[in-house]
């Protein structure tokens, strides 16, 4: 009778997590590291919520004039944290530099893993590590 109680445990637990694992991706899945970006633009919205935090922003093409939306991905809320991050780090309307790699889709998405506050915050300069799921040293 345990040897049924713990195998049913066993299979349910298998069961609990087997979205979460599916769920979760790898940078490599998703993003070029041969392709590195450095976007300066205004804060949209912040998403602040698992497995990923993501902010969105406005960046003006110089060539152009138009003002395309990119989303950027960082690392958990857990990992920003422990980097000096908070819900109200990035604030709709404060200008940053990001930097990152793109999306391999071509979409207007990238991973970030650098974030640079600009004049218009409240943490004039400031250059906060984005947790990304790269590794390695951050893209200038």
């Amino acid at each position: 009778m345990r040897a049924y109680l713990l195998g049913g445990l066993v299979v349910l637990g298998v069961v609990l997590t087997a979205g979460t694992a599916l769920a979760h991706h790898s940078f490599a899945a998703e993003f070029d590291a041969n392709k590195p970006v450095k976007l300066t633009g205004k804060v949209t919205k912040v998403e602040w919520t698992n497995p990923h935090v993501w902010f969105y922003f406005n960046v003006k093409d110089d060539k152009t004039g138009e003002v395309i939306n990119w989303g950027a991905e960082m690392g958990p809320p857990h990992l920003l944290q422990r980097r000096g991050w908070r819900r109200d780090t990035l604030k709709v309307g404060e200008e940053v530099t990001v930097s990152g790699s793109l999306a391999k889709n071509g979409s207007k998405r990238l991973n970030a893993r650098q974030v640079v506050m600009t004049a218009t915050g409240n943490r004039p300069g400031e250059t906060l590590d984005a947790a990304s799921s790269q590794g390695g040293p951050s893209a200038n």
